[in-house]
């Protein structure tokens, strides 16, 4: 997955969790920006999870599941979306087989990071949240 290579010729989508899998998504999605022709995120999660973790993290997309489940919105998006190449990146065997049925190509999302140079997050990294600190003694 070389930068700048084959822009035009590819959509892109993440599954949620493999986008979170990722120790960057938003250098990520820029990334992946240079050399396909549109990315986005599909999930089964409501749309307003995926709309909080891009804004987030300041990911524009040019597609997201919305109100549709993974599955509906792949075929959606190939159907918009006319590339050579649609390859979705996800993390389960339900993520692949969804590929299969909808003439995606799969790509797990280790492989997909290993290609690009992308780091993954650490599994035994905590997430800071100082909202969710039971050890902090100065909180009322």
């Amino acid at each position: 997955m070389a930068a700048g290579g084959g822009q035009g010729t590819m959509t892109l989508a993440f599954e949620l969790e493999a986008l979170k899998r990722l120790a960057e998504p938003s250098a990520a999605f820029a990334d992946a920006r240079t050399w396909t022709k549109y990315v986005g995120v599909v999930s089964e999660k409501p749309t307003y999870v995926v709309t909080n973790f891009t804004r987030k993290e300041r990911i524009r997309q040019d597609f997201f599941s919305g109100p549709r489940g993974v599955k509906e919105s792949l075929e959606n998006v190939m159907g918009q979306f006319d590339t050579d190449r649609h390859v979705f990146v996800g993390t389960t065997d339900e993520d692949r087989s969804l590929a299969e049925q909808t003439d995606w190509e799969y790509l797990p999302v280790e492989e997909a990071a290993a290609a690009a140079e992308w780091p993954l997050a650490g599994d035994d990294e905590p997430v800071e949240d100082p909202f969710e600190d039971d050890s902090r003694d100065d909180w009322p």
